[in-house]
């Protein structure tokens, strides 16, 4: 597949957007060959106030205040944004928002994004096992011991809707969680853990890429990824195949609190983060959208379910 861009250097708070070339054909998507198509693409219509709360709608820009003094805005340009269908960015539009610690522009779909109910519903060791009400959903799958269970709970903000454990792989099954009883997060089986049985590997890895390939109501796959150390291949390859398959996906960081120390090598979570990109670029034709997150300060947590507003309301309109 084509090329993705390289990234400059990230910051935590709002990008501004540079002239650049118009970004290259959109990767289209497998909800339904059609829809796929459009999820991504660069399409034509306008902005919004945001709303994280479905009673009272917060303006955006209480959301992407700007940055302290102290750090430096790193602008990004138009073919490194993730678009959303029916938004129109313009370059000499100063409204244009996008938000914190990501590449993706606000649209008029994101709106009821906030979360005021979470229960668990079944785990499922099969994808025609899963629920059949055809609410639309997003999974959460990543290494074991990226923090995805912490990152679900942080969403939801209860400390034990998803089970943390000290001992990495614990989650063994399709795992469903209904939000606001209208649409799901999906809990997966975590990848890369070497103590688990490899007959248990070789099942998660089974009926993981079959929910992947032939579950109709996946909005997008959220591929989470440790920002705290150095691009692992396992991660290359999991974020790869999605590409290769064209299965929605958008890369979240974690533990982007967790800072180096440079006399030891270590590197900042921005560099890590510009390490992968760079490190995936071959397998993407246009940017896929990322986030940056801590379930430890809620970094990342309200423009994630942003996000997910403005995918799952495109979706249900669609």
């Amino acid at each position: 597949m084509a090329v993705l861009a390289h990234f400059q250097k990230l910051h935590f708070s709002t990008f501004l957007l540079t002239r650049a070339q118009p970004p290259l054909s959109s990767l289209s998507r497998q909800f339904n060959s059609t829809l796929c198509s459009k999820l991504y693409r660069l399409p034509t219509l306008i902005r919004s106030q945001s709303a994280l709360s479905a009673a009272e709608p917060i303006p955006v820009t209480q959301l992407l205040e700007p940055p302290p003094p102290s750090e430096t805005q790193s602008p990004i340009s138009l073919d490194k944004l993730f678009i959303p269908p029916e938004t129109q960015v313009s370059l000499d539009d100063p409204t244009t928002r996008v938000l914190r610690g990501s590449n993706i522009v606000l649209s008029k779909y994101a709106r009821d994004a906030q979360v005021v109910q979470a229960e668990f519903v079944k785990s499922s060791v099969r994808t025609e096992d899963c629920p059949s009400d055809g609410s639309p959903e997003f999974a959460l799958v990543g290494r074991s011991n990226v923090g995805k269970s912490s990152l679900l709970n942080s969403l939801v903000r209860r400390k034990k809707l998803a089970l943390t454990s000290k001992k990495p792989g614990k989650t063994q099954c399709i795992n469903h969680f209904r939000i606001n009883e209208s649409w799901f997060l999906v809990d997966l089986p975590g990848y890369g853990y070497a103590s688990a049985p490899h007959e248990c590997r070789t099942d998660w890895a089974k009926f993981t890429k079959d929910y992947f390939l032939n579950r109709s109501t996946l909005v997008s796959v959220f591929l989470l990824i440790d920002a705290s150390i150095p691009a692992k291949k396992i991660d290359l390859e999991y974020a790869s195949w999605l590409g290769q398959n064209q299965i929605p996906m958008t890369l979240v960081f974690t533990k982007c609190d967790k800072r180096k120390k440079k006399k030891n090598g270590g590197k900042h979570p921005e560099e890590n983060v510009n390490d992968f990109q760079e490190l995936i670029r071959g397998y993407f034709q246009t940017t896929p959208p990322w986030i940056m997150t801590s379930s430890i300060t809620n970094q990342g947590r309200d423009e994630i379910l942003l996000h997910m507003a403005q995918l799952r309301n495109y979706w249900l309109k669609h």
